[in-house]
């Protein structure tokens, strides 16, 4: 039976369970070292969660083609962001039922519009980062279940983040947050309904040159470019600036928010096929450049799972979500 991915700020469980799990992801020995990353200093032991966080930066380094300009890489600014971040979240969601010893669990959404759609001093303080939910903004958090305290070890702490040079380091802080930092550095407010209703509208999936220029719908989600009346970034991109602190760099799973966001968008790709029919392009014509980013081209992971772009398209016999956009 498929499980139902529900919104966090209307079901308790959903939020109780997300919030556990991640905990115990986050205390849980991976069995991997810094050292096995090449990451510099002292060895130490990785947890769980922090897998997440270097797969994710790993593959933002992944230039595709190695060299190229447009700075399409493994998993972003190019035709396979929505595909791989689906299977990202899948494997997430996996590892939280395995922790919490509950194959029912789904993981939750944020629907950010609804926020987007409030004014901006209101956003702030939405529900959402209230202690209840994923605590507020500060350098460090100090509100909420991931808040830190650096008398507690056991507080929530971010231990591996990129450099300045796009090198991952050690580290052991709390998590940091900016929400609606001034522009250039961020941005004002979140995404709104009418933006998203807008990229719903699009026909084509995605465009030549399959980049962070192309026409069609995963761009627009992705937040490369805008609907005319507001410039970028844009839908996914805005959440990552709105928030700041650590949702900024390679290395935003840090923040929880990053699977909040992520399986919104995920949520309105779903909304998307059912107007518009499951497709999928470049197909496996396309030119040896785009590997990776091929309907039939592997998506890797650390984790010995291994799907492609075609496979995902059709989830509903996994996963289906309580509300499409």
């Amino acid at each position: 039976m498929a499980l139902t991915r529900k919104n966090i700020l209307l079901d308790s469980g959903s939020r109780d369970g997300f919030i556990k799990g991640v905990k115990l992801l986050k205390a849980e020995d991976s069995g991997k070292t810094t050292t096995d990353f090449g990451i510099a200093g002292p060895s130490k032991p990785v947890n769980t969660y922090d897998l997440f966080v270097i797969w994710h930066h790993l593959t933002m380094m992944t230039l595709t083609p190695p060299g190229n300009q447009s700075g399409r890489n493994a998993a972003h600014r190019g035709s396979v962001f929505l595909a791989w971040h689906r299977v990202m979240l899948m494997i997430f969601e996996q590892n939280l039922q395995r922790v919490l010893s509950d194959s029912s669990f789904a993981l939750p959404y944020w629907d950010w519009a609804t926020d987007g759609d409030l004014p901006p001093s209101q956003q702030v303080n939405a529900t959402i980062w209230s202690d209840s939910y994923l605590g507020n903004d500060g350098d460090p958090v100090s509100t909420g279940p991931f808040a830190f305290d650096a008398s507690d070890p056991q507080t929530w702490r971010v231990l591996v983040t990129a450099n300045s040079s796009g090198k991952l380091v050690s580290t052991n802080r709390g998590l940091r947050r900016s929400f609606a930092a001034d522009p250039p550095s961020g941005v004002p407010d979140l995404p709104t309904t009418n933006s998203i209703n807008l990229a719903l509208a699009l026909t084509d999936y995605d465009q030549a040159d399959w980049d962070d220029n192309s026409g069609g719908f995963r761009n627009r989600i992705e937040g490369w470019v805008t609907e005319t009346t507001a410039s970028p970034p844009g839908l996914h991109n805005r959440v990552h600036v709105w928030i700041g602190g650590d949702m900024s760099p390679s290395t935003s799973p840090n923040d929880p928010a990053f699977y909040m966001n992520h399986c919104n968008i995920d949520r309105n790709w779903e909304g998307w096929m059912k107007r518009h029919g499951r497709v999928y392009l470049p197909d496996m014509t396309a030119p040896a450049s785009l590997k990776g980013h091929r309907i039939d081209d592997p998506i890797a992971s650390p984790f010995g799972t291994t799907a492609t772009p075609g496979q995902v398209l059709d989830v509903s016999t996994l996963y289906q979500y309580d509300v499409l956009p």
